[in-house]
């Protein structure tokens, strides 16, 4: 990995939340560099590490939990600081696991966009921290398939309340709701699959 550069690292896998984050960025005469997933996000890095990463969490090929652990057991990428972005990991606990990761803040989508900029201020202009030591591999495993199977279980929920609400409201509204329990479904097999990833690299 090359030193650290000037650019800030967004990770989100919506086009068109990755392109509102980039350009809000941008207007405020920030460098971006964009990746859509948290894979992609550390092949960039280990080309060049940013000044601060924004990341979501919900991602295919490798989420935003799963990459920052990556980051902060690695020594060269430990110091890099992080703002989660979510809107599906809101939770109290959710947020504990966050940033017990080691992430520097944690905000919730929808972005206030003054809010966002003013963390982004915040966390480039303070001092540097002292970062506490990464969660050993079984402690983040334990932790972070939890806050999967807890996931699942509510969107789960969230699909069949979907489902029975459609057979009761009127064509008018019907809409609305099959685009969101597409969506539900689409959010809840994309944690399913973390979670099958997840315990396929468990040993036997």
């Amino acid at each position: 990995m090359q030193n650290t550069s000037n650019h800030i690292l967004v990770v989100e896998d919506v086009a068109n939340i990755l392109e509102l984050l980039e350009v809000t960025l941008r207007f405020k005469g920030y460098q971006v560099v964009t990746a859509a997933n948290g894979q992609e996000a550390l092949d960039l890095i280990e080309e060049e590490a940013p000044r601060l990463v924004i990341t979501d969490i919900l991602m295919p090929r490798l989420d935003g939990f799963s990459m920052v652990q990556r980051l902060r057991c690695d020594p060269q990428t430990r110091q890099i600081p992080i703002i989660f972005l979510s809107a599906t990991y809101v939770t109290p606990e959710d947020k504990a696991f966050a940033l017990s990761l080691g992430a520097t803040r944690f905000l919730e989508k929808p972005v206030d966009t003054e809010e966002f900029l003013l963390t982004v201020a915040e966390v480039l202009n303070r001092e540097p921290a002292a970062v506490s030591p990464p969660l050993d591999h079984g402690t983040f495993s334990k932790r972070y398939c939890e806050r999967l199977e807890s996931k699942l279980r509510h969107k789960n929920a969230q699909i069949v309340r979907t489902q029975r609400l459609l057979e009761t409201i009127s064509e008018d509204q019907r809409l609305a709701f099959q685009s969101l329990l597409a969506e539900t479904r689409a959010q809840r097999d994309q944690i399913q699959r973390e979670l099958d990833k997840y315990y396929g690299d468990l040993p036997v």
